[in-house]
């Protein structure tokens, strides 16, 4: 039987959505929990309510853009558990407009949280991976990458520069010491939209949540399913989407 018990995993983005059903439901299965976010009343209130379920859980407040809280959410999982075996790379935005619109700003902060805060959780966890002899690196990406749409140029591009890291990173680690999964969720229902500048878009994706979105704890259970396995098994890519959608 496959088992999460013992298991020590750091989670960005964990204040809501997919990081906090990815967080409840692998503390429930076993694991110990850092939970990572800016908002640190509400990871603080969900790591406490998972300790009073039983559960293992600790908060650290982190800022993905910035290296330095990458490194301090990695360090609190080895100086509260000893080690860290899964980072989590589920923080992400998207403030998607058509191209035209010309929103640089948005396209700047989609590249530092989505690209480049993936990339700082990589230099934090990486040494402490190699150090253990044994890490794994799991990333939320998403399927706008896989058939980009109109608006989403710029999002996809940043979710579609993850994977491409992940394949770097798996052809690096053929050694078996640090294993890679990409999981791409579909219209799941969370507060993602609200990040969306273009209130147009922002509608049309919160009525299509509603419509045919499905829970955020379906991708904690492809978390889950990727990182229970054993160590010679890697889990590359998973695809997570409402069998409605298109």
């Amino acid at each position: 039987m496959l088992s999460l018990q013992g298991k020590i995993v750091a989670i960005t983005g964990a204040s809501g959505g997919i990081g906090e059903a990815t967080a409840r439901l692998l503390a429930q299965r076993g694991a110990a929990v850092v939970l990572s976010a800016r908002r640190s009343e509400r990871i603080d209130a969900i790591a406490q309510d998972i300790r009073e379920q039983g559960g293992r859980a600790t908060a650290c407040v982190v800022d993905v853009t910035k290296a330095e809280d990458l490194r301090r959410l990695v360090s609190t999982a080895i100086d509260q558990y000893d080690r860290i075996d899964v980072l989590v790379n589920n923080a992400g935005i998207a403030p998607i407009s058509p191209l035209a619109d010309l929103d640089t700003e948005g396209w700047s902060a989609m590249i530092d949280v989505n690209l480049r805060g993936t990339l700082n959780g990589i230099a934090a966890a990486l040494p402490a991976f190699r150090e253990q002899g044994s890490g794994h690196l799991v990333s939320i990406v998403s399927v706008a990458g896989l058939t980009v749409s109109p608006s989403m140029a710029v999002y996809a591009a940043t979710k579609n520069a993850v994977r491409t890291v992940h394949e770097g990173l798996r052809k690096e680690s053929t050694d078996g010491v640090v294993r890679t999964t990409a999981i791409s969720p579909g219209y799941i229902r969370t507060d993602l939209a609200d990040s969306m500048a273009d209130p147009n878009v922002r509608e049309l994706t919160r009525k299509n949540m509603d419509a045919m979105g499905i829970p955020p704890a379906a991708v904690a259970r492809a978390v889950a399913f990727a990182i229970e396995q054993p160590a010679d098994v890697e889990i590359g890519e998973i695809n997570v989407r409402p069998t409605v959608q298109a």
